[in-house]
């Protein structure tokens, strides 16, 4: 079960590099970086680590890798930290939510959908700390 899903996040990730036009060299790279990503969020959550730390963890991840990437093959960060955070978005959980609020189901609405914005402000969240941690490094690597 996890090869599966090693497998599909890898592809979602490299798909998604190709839709966002990054170079074809460095579409294994994107695949690699989103199915990493996938990886330790899979591992947390199966740990019974709740999905916003573990999206966290996993979203920090990804920055950190996109970061060591980027500088090893002289690109944006954004090429790989764009295509590695797709297996983590909650797009299954915010459909979910809309779908009970077509039926009318507006508490599991609500709990579904505050679920999927913790969910995507933990991979902002997880983003932004990892930058915040390179740019401590860069400065005192210069002093």
């Amino acid at each position: 079960m996890i090869i599966q899903q090693l497998l599909t996040s890898f592809i979602a990730s490299a798909a998604f590099g190709i839709i966002f036009n990054i170079p074809k060299k460095l579409l294994i790279n994107s695949g690699f970086v989103g199915m990493v990503g996938w990886m330790i969020y899979f591992l947390f959550a199966e740990h019974q680590l709740n999905d916003v730390a573990a999206t966290f963890i996993a979203a920090f991840f990804v920055a950190m890798i996109s970061t060591i990437f980027a500088r090893i093959y002289k690109t944006p960060v954004t090429i790989f930290s764009v295509s590695g955070i797709i297996p983590l978005v909650p797009g299954g959980l915010a459909f979910e939510a809309m779908r009970h609020v077509v039926f009318n189901d507006y508490n599991t609405a609500i709990s579904l959908a505050a679920k999927a914005f913790m969910i995507s402000g933990a991979i902002a969240m997880g983003l932004i700390f990892s930058e915040v941690i390179n740019q401590l490094v860069k400065r005192k690597w210069k002093s």
